[in-house]
C-alpha cells in the first residue's frame, strides 16, 4: 500500500466528513474480510511504520528523548503497538469500507504485480534510515534526469495520484496541532499562544516545505519502485487513479492519519507522568 507513514508523508481529511461520504453509499465491508484486505495490501506494516515516526515526538516539544533513557523506548512500545493500531484500523475501516470497494482494491493487489508492489513498498516502510534512503533515490533521479527518462514523470504521475503535496502539509499539520494542544492539556509543556495563532505559525513556509515534500516525495518512489519496469509503474499509476482505488485510498489514508494523531496524543498523556513541564 502506498501508505505515508512518515512525518512528510501523512494524509489528513476532516473524518467525521469524509467517512460520512465514504461510508453512506454502500453497505460496509466485513470485519474479517476487512482483516485480510489489510495484510494483503501491507497496511499492517506501515502502521508499524509510524512507531519509527515517534523519534521525532520529543523533539517537537523541545526534549530530549535520550533523557528518558531505556523508559522512552518502552513508552514507545505500548503507545505504539501494532495490534492496537490494527485493531483500530480495522474498526474503523470495517464500519466505513464498502464492499464494492474493498472487491476492487483487493483484485489489483491480489494479482502478481500488487503482490510484488506491496513487498517492495513493506520494505521500504521498514527502512529505519530515511537519510540513506533519501540520499539514494535522489541519486536515482539525478540519473533518470541526466539520461531525459520518462520514468521521472511516471514516477510524480504516481504521487499525484495520492496527492502528495497538499495532503502532506494537512498532515504535518494537524498531527502537529492535535500533538501540541495534548502536551499542554496534560501540563508538559506551556504553550504560549493559542491554537488559531499556532495554526498560522505553521502555514508559514507552506511554499517552501511543499516543494520539500514533492522533492522528497519523489526521491522515496524512485527508491521504492526501482526493481520495477516503466510500464509497470504507468500500471500502477493507472491503477490508484480510477475513481474506486481514489476512494479507497483516501479512506485508508485518512484512517492512518487518525491512528497517528491519537497514538501522538496517548505519548503526550504518558509523558505527563515521565517530564517536568518546560516552556514552548
Amino acid at each position: 500500500m502506498r501508505a505515508f507513514a512518515r512525518w512528510t508523508v501523512s494524509f489528513t481529511f476532516t473524518l467525521a466528513l469524509l467517512f460520512a461520504g465514504l461510508a453512506g453509499s454502500a453497505r460496509a465491508a466485513d470485519p474479517a474480510r476487512v482483516d485480510d484486505f489489510l495484510e494483503v495490501t501491507g497496511f499492517d506494516i506501515a502502521l508499524e511504520s509510524i512507531r519509527l515516526s515517534a523519534d521525532s515526538a520529543p523533539q517537537m516539544l523541545g526534549i530530549d528523548a535520550e533523557d528518558f533513557g531505556s523508559e522512552w523506548s518502552r513508552l514507545v512500545r505500548e503507545v505504539f503497538d501494532t495490534d492496537l493500531m490494527l485493531a483500530m484500523g480495522s474498526e474503523i475501516l470495517s464500519n466505513t469500507l464498502s464492499d464494492e470497494a474493498l472487491e476492487h482494491a483487493a483484485g489489483f493487489y491480489a494479482g502478481d504485480l500488487g503482490k510484488r508492489l506491496v513487498v517492495a513498498e513493506n520494505a521500504s516502510h521498514m527502512k529505519e534510515d530515511d537519510d540513506a534512503k533519501s540520499e539514494a533515490g535522489k541519486a536515482i533521479i539525478e540519473g533518470l534526469n541526466r539520461i531525459g527518462s520518462p520514468r521521472v514523470a511516471l514516477l510524480a504521475r504516481l504521487n499525484a495520484a495520492s496527492d502528495v503535496e497538499d495532503s502532506s502539509i494537512r498532515a504535518i499539520q494537524e498531527v502537529q496541532i492535535r500533538f501540541l494542544m495534548a502536551a499542554a492539556n496534560a501540563g508538559v509543556i506551556k504553550l504560549q499562544m493559542e491554537e488559531p495563532d499556532l495554526r498560522e505559525m505553521l502555514r508559514v513556509g507552506e511554499d517552501e516545505m511543499r516543494e520539500a515534500i514533492k522533492a522528497n516525495a519523489l526521491a522515496s518512489s524512485a527508491y521504492t519502485y526501482q526493481a520495477f519496469s516503466d510500464a509497470e509503474i504507468e500500471s500502477y499509476a493507472e491503477a490508484l487513479e480510477h475513481p474506486t482505488m481514489q476512494e479507497v485510498y483516501a479512506l485508508m489514508n485518512a484512517v492512518q492519519f487518525e491512528i497517528m494523531a491519537n497514538r501522538y496524543e496517548a505519548v503526550a498523556q504518558r509523558l505527563a507522568g515521565m517530564q517536568p513541564s518546560q516552556d514552548l
